[in-house]
């Protein structure tokens, strides 16, 4: 199932970029960002509160809300940078350097979370910065 999802993700993410793009036009990034911000905002406590999800907010650990606070920031952050690339730049350009994160988030991975590297995700990571800089360039 976790598969079905990560694909659904990936859709998903590839239509942001569409379609932020097209709405951006004339838009100050900022505005663009909260705007979208508020609309992933209701969608996501609908989601909470039609699932019953509510009733877990009294047992999150004081450490699970800082780390998901900070994630916020993170995501926050990532999403004010990514419009205004967007604004600036070409969506084939923006979305390729966006993706290494992929990379940053496997090297990150191995030295906070000890997660280890195998030669395959290496290999891969090595093939998203190849064909990243083939793109970009």
């Amino acid at each position: 199932m976790w598969l079905l999802f990560a694909v659904l993700s990936s859709v998903f993410a590839a239509l942001t970029s569409i379609l932020a793009k097209i709405g951006i036009e004339g838009v100050n990034s900022n505005l663009a960002t909260a705007l979208r911000t508020g609309v992933v905002l209701l969608m996501s406590w609908g989601m909470v509160l039609l699932t019953g999800a509510q009733k877990g907010i009294g047992q999150i650990s004081p450490k699970s809300w800082l780390f998901l606070i900070l994630s916020g920031l993170a995501t926050g952050a990532s999403w004010l940078c990514y419009y205004r690339a967007l604004q600036m730049g070409r969506v084939s350009q923006v979305v390729p350097i966006d993706k290494m994160s992929v990379v940053l988030t496997l090297v990150l991975a191995f030295v906070f979370l000890h997660e280890q590297l195998t030669a395959k995700s290496i290999a891969g990571c090595i093939l998203i910065g190849a064909g990243t800089l083939l793109m970009v360039l």
